[in-house]
Parts: C-alpha cells; structure tokens; sequence
C-alpha cells in the first residue's frame, strides 16, 4: 500500500509482502534489535503512537506479527457460538467500550497459547460491509422489508446510501438474518457478504495484534467473528484492547 509512513524515529517498519486489504508488519528495522513487545516498546511510546495511529486510520487495518510480551493490559475477547444460534460478535460491527463514544483504535490479539484459534476474525471496510450485506440478501427477503428493499434500490441507483442511514440499514438487515435464517444458513451468508465486501480473514497466528480503524473522520473497518468450519474444535483464546482512548478518537 503505497504513501504511507512507515518510519517511526529510528525504527521504520518491516512490511511483509501482501496485496490484499490493509498493512501487514513483520517487526522493525533499526540500529538495534527491536524490543519483542515492538508494539509496546515502539509503536505505542508517546513519541510514536500518534504517527502509528495515523498509519492505522489511514491503512484501516495494521497487522503486527510475531509481537512478544504478555498481554495484561489486554481484555478477553467474549462471545460463545453455537450450532443453533449467531452470537452478536458473527455480525460485522464496529467496537464499543465502556463510554459513550467508539474508540478510534481497537487492538486484537492472539496471545501465545497451548491451543491454536481456529475461528478466523473478518475484517472489511466500511460501509462496503453494509453494501455487501443488502446485495447478497435474496430478492425474496429485501422484498419482504419495505425499508430495506429501499435501502438496496437506493444503492443500485446512486452506489451508496445517505451517511445517516447506514447503521439502521445494517441494524434491519440483521434482524432479518436473525429472524429467517437457521444459524448455518446465516453463517453461509456471512461468509458471501466477507467474499463480496474483500474481507481480510487469514488464519491467526501466535503473538499477532491486529490494529484496526475503529472511529476516524475518514474510513473506518468493521470485524466480526467468522466460522469457516462448523463450531465445536477446540480453540485458542483472543485478548483485545483499546490503545487509543475515546478521548482521541476524533
């Protein structure tokens, strides 16, 4: 992704070869070696971190792999699938915290553990996501909604949606996937809307953060949690944090 900083004071970053959605990190080249923990010991100093959260709002998504460290200042990720039921963490959606406001940046992590995580995490832009939600909808249930069957003639017509008609478009189509589609079904969609809107889904892998752009003046990303297998294998744990407080997230 071309005409983004990538230099940090000394440090400037090592980025993987990668074509597809946001910027993926393998460690920081500098006149030493780089901390293990480089998101902590570099990335989120004071002298750094706003310059790296400008990289985030302007990338959308940062990757940081092979990020050593434990995670104590991190959270549980929470939310349980089953066979029968979506959890609300299946749909696409920005995150929240304990305030009023969204923060600008939310961080999750897979910590290293005994269990690999299996269940993949979809990241795609927003409001492709809703986009991508209405037009893979079938014609039989747009129909069935008066509103949403606008919503989706208003984007056929124009390619986009007044910006302040776009969270109760995504709130209504929801509530169809929950009301008429079994959980497998929804799951399926699902992973039609992640194809249609280029989500980033890759395997996780052990010590990756993967920074996100939360809540900014420009574009923002939205994750939810995708099952490419049918729940039930053992699964390793996420951590996330929110490194920018809602306090900057203007």
């Amino acid at each position: 992704m071309s005409g983004l900083d990538l230099d940090f004071g000394d440090w400037r970053a090592r980025v993987a070869p990668w074509s597809g959605l946001g910027v993926v990190i393998e460690g920081l080249d500098g006149p030493t070696a780089a901390p293990a923990d480089y998101v902590d010991g570099v990335l989120l100093q004071p002298a750094h971190r706003e310059a790296f959260f400008t990289l985030v709002d302007q990338a959308g998504l940062v990757v940081c792999k092979q990020v050593g460290g434990d995670d104590a200042t991190h959270q549980d990720v929470r939310g349980r699938s089953s066979r029968g039921r979506l959890s609300q963490g299946e749909h696409y959606h920005h995150d929240g915290c304990a305030g009023p406001d969204k923060p600008r940046v939310v961080e999750i992590r897979c910590p290293y553990q005994i269990v690999a995580r299996h269940t993949c995490t979809a990241i795609a832009r927003f409001p492709e996501t809703v986009h991508a939600m209405l037009r893979e909808l079938s014609a039989e249930l747009r129909g069935a909604d008066t509103a949403v069957a606008g919503w989706f003639a208003t984007l056929e017509t124009t390619g986009a949606l007044p910006l302040d008609q776009y969270d109760a478009a995504q709130g209504a189509v929801n509530r169809i996937v929950r009301l008429a589609m079994s959980a497998e079904t929804a799951r399926a969609y699902f992973r039609r809307v992640d194809d249609r809107a280029g989500a980033f889904r890759e395997p996780w892998t052990m010590g990756e953060s993967r920074f996100i752009a939360n809540a900014n003046r420009g574009r923002t990303m939205q994750h939810r949690r995708a099952y490419l297998e049918v729940p039930g294998r053992p699964n390793g744990r996420l951590v996330k944090r929110w490194p920018a407080g809602p306090d900057l997230h203007q």
